[in-house]
């Protein structure tokens, strides 16, 4: 019998879904309603197997209890495990009013300091009504984790408390995100306190990396793989951040060579292996190797080992996954891979060549700016344009050569589009066949950060 005061009694009841789909736990009730669209499978638990009303209060779904209810879907990957397929959103961020709240008593934490997670396996070849739930279980935040997201969280308040709302970004932070929230409409902006610039409604969130930690806690997955920079909760007692403990952990190296580092920690790496300098880095941090580094996968840290040549320059630009064009033109801007990518947290390890050796010269953590992010879209747009309208190739050489009308470096300041594919066989499907080629695929493409941009605002700054 479920007991709605109960924590204990509320997620006992909840178990009861693992294995089963909504059709099955929530009998034929569930026929009645129209339940097409996004977000829709947390509103059906919600009214026909725990029966109460979907809402958008403050206060948690099961109030006496003090517990929030959050469903997620998952994604398999192919050694069985299970992984998140996106971040948990969890409240809207009221601009207005978040300002006056502390940590302790915000209506964040009210209503979010315990939630029931119920995790169910996409698949986007049935009906939402028959996705089978995976894992369910109640989740409180570790005493360490819980440090960094109140951390998080008071970054978020201090950037609205300045007139900053409108330049909120994911990778302002490590565990807790400010995602955006709604459609791209003017209908999605929010007024803010202290500035008249209306900026975009966002949600607080945990990120994918985060999501991705519960599920392998509650699926009691190896936890072998990962290794912890911050081996002591107290460490966190103190004044230091996340970015004060790792960047003061490769203090003593600034200055020295890839091989010096290599001796002083007792190591012997292969220089040519792939993973060498993350190999380094994982030492540098007290991470044995081969492992991941936890904090860095559950803020989902894109780290970024760059060689600068004498002049301070990047060796070379830095390069993005692949996108493949169908997704490229199907997706808006703000759902986009690339705009993710660039509201990342990114981790940079900088080393300079002397001679043959590579001197370590400094780590920076960084997330692009407002301003930049809206100069790279640029880029993104034009490409969606181009493929969208057929017009990839400008025109083929006397040699074959196909030259685009992709986005060139020295169209943006920021970012361009070229090839990053294994040979010109390595292809995607195109949307639109090219106009002036009648190509119905054509050779793979990604985004890149240009390495001036990467010396001028990453490094030098």
């Amino acid at each position: 019998m479920l007991d709605i005061t109960s924590a204990d009694s509320i997620i006992d009841f909840a178990k009861l879904l693992k294995n089963q789909t909504l059709r099955q736990a929530c009998g034929e009730e569930i026929e009645k309603h129209g339940y097409k669209g996004k977000g829709n499978f947390g509103q059906i638990l919600e009214k026909f197997y725990f029966g109460y009303e979907p809402n958008s209060d403050a206060e948690p779904d099961f109030k006496e209890a003090g517990i929030e209810l959050k469903s997620s879907p998952l994604k398999t990957l192919r050694n069985g495990e299970f992984r998140s397929k996106e971040r948990l959103v969890l409240n809207i961020i009221n601009y207005l009013e978040v300002h006056k709240e502390d940590f302790e008593t915000s209506s964040f934490w009210k209503k979010n300091a315990h939630l029931l997670l119920v995790f169910y396996l996409h698949d986007k070849d049935l009906d939402l009504l028959d996705y089978i739930i995976k894992l369910v279980e109640g989740w409180k935040y570790p005493s360490e984790d819980l440090k960094i997201i109140q951390r998080d969280w008071e970054f978020i308040n201090q950037k609205i408390k300045e007139g900053k709302a409108h330049e909120l970004s994911e990778g302002d932070t490590f565990y807790l995100g400010a995602c955006t929230k709604g459609s791209t409409a003017l209908k999605s902006f929010r007024d803010q306190p202290f500035n008249e610039e209306r900026a975009k409604q966002r949600a607080y969130s945990l990120k994918q990396g985060y999501v991705n930690h519960i599920i392998a806690n509650i699926a009691q997955e190896e936890e072998a793989v990962y290794g912890k920079i911050i081996v002591r909760p107290q460490i966190l007692e103190e004044v230091r951040s996340i970015e004060e403990i790792v960047i003061l952990k490769f203090h003593p190296f600034y200055g020295k060579s890839a091989e010096q580092i290599e001796q002083e920690l007792g190591l012997e790496l292969n220089q040519k292996a792939k993973s060498y300098f993350a190999n380094l880095t994982n030492a540098i941090l007290g991470i044995e190797l081969g492992k991941k580094i936890e904090e860095f996968e559950k803020a989902d840290i894109q780290v970024k080992t760059i060689r600068l040549k004498e002049n301070n320059l990047p060796k070379e630009d830095i390069s993005f996954p692949t996108f493949e064009y169908q997704e490229l033109v199907e997706t808006d801007w703000e759902d986009s891979d690339f705009k993710n990518i660039l509201e990342s947290k990114f981790f940079f390890v900088f080393y300079q060549f002397e001679g043959e050796n590579l001197i370590l010269r400094k780590v920076k953590f960084w997330n692009m700016p407002h301003s930049d992010i809206l100069e790279a879209k640029d880029v993104w747009e034009e490409m969606v344009k181009t493929v969208s309208n057929g017009e990839i190739v400008k025109e083929l050489t006397d040699k074959g050569i196909r030259k685009t009308n992709f986005p060139k470096k020295t169209e943006n300041r920021v970012s361009h589009v070229r090839p990053h594919a294994r040979n010109a066989e390595d292809t995607y499907e195109l949307p639109v066949a090219d106009k002036l080629t009648g190509l119905t695929e054509f050779t793979k493409h990604c985004f890149w950060l240009n390495a001036s941009y990467v010396k001028e605002e990453i490094y030098l700054k």
